[in-house]
């Protein structure tokens, strides 16, 4: 469906990708996820610099650093931005699902299918394409993403994927973009409250996340028929 513009595209990085995919394949049709943590600045500063009115989707899973909330606000002022899309889990889902509060901690998979995947694709609704945030150098199942996917009958766009922890770090240096406060008390990543603890390093940044368990990924970016892939497993 979208194999012309991957392979025309797809050696491009940062704003070079970003540009003629926002301007001229999808414009319209086009949204960024945002977790605003600790490396988003970079790509919402590109995403400013080309069209301010991105619809820019962010899942307030209801259980965020205050931190995360503060810097969001901070960054939407700084660059500008007009559209903030915040989606939240569907109340129902939460009263049936995780009445307490606790399934983050026997079932953190299906938590953040409820407070994440479900809300996400929703937001997507009525898009073609978006666009995510993702490193391969923050290992695991990230090491080998490529710039250009088709996901879900949409292209899917990572246009930070070849960038380095040094990279990110010249670039918010050189325009001058504010850091998440957690990051100055050894967060490398940011998650959800419970489920992210301090740790981590600019080699294995996602080490703070649900340390202890085996789960590295939320699910929104491995999803089979709009489900995550190790909840589809499951019910199989």
């Amino acid at each position: 469906m979208h194999e012309h513009l991957i392979k025309r595209l797809s050696f491009f990085d940062g704003i070079d990708i970003l540009e003629p995919l926002m301007k001229r394949y999808f414009k319209g049709r086009i949204a960024l996820v945002s977790s605003f943590g600790a490396e988003s600045a970079v790509l919402l500063h590109m995403a400013a610099q080309i069209d301010r009115d991105i619809p820019v989707i962010f899942l307030d899973t209801q259980k965020l650093f205050w931190e995360t909330i503060a810097y969001r606000s901070k960054l939407v002022d700084l660059l500008g931005l007009t559209d903030i899309r915040i989606m939240k889990p569907d109340a129902d889902n939460l009263r049936l699902l995780d009445a307490d509060g606790e399934l983050h901690r026997n079932d953190p998979d299906m938590c953040c299918s409820i407070r994440k995947t479900q809300p996400l694709q929703q937001a997507l609704s009525g898009f073609d394409a978006w666009i995510s945030g993702r490193k391969r150098y923050h290992g695991g199942g990230r090491a080998g993403i490529p710039t250009l996917e088709e996901s879900d009958g949409r292209l899917k766009i990572e246009p930070l994927a070849r960038f380095t922890a040094t990279d990110l770090m010249a670039y918010m240096s050189y325009y001058d973009l504010p850091s998440h406060p957690l990051v100055a008390q050894g967060y490398h990543s940011i998650g959800c409250l419970p489920c992210t603890v301090r740790g981590g390093s600019s080699d294995n940044p996602r080490a703070g996340r649900w340390a202890g368990k085996s789960k590295e990924e939320c699910g929104i970016h491995w999803t089979l028929n709009g489900q995550p892939v190790r909840l589809s497993a499951k019910s199989n």
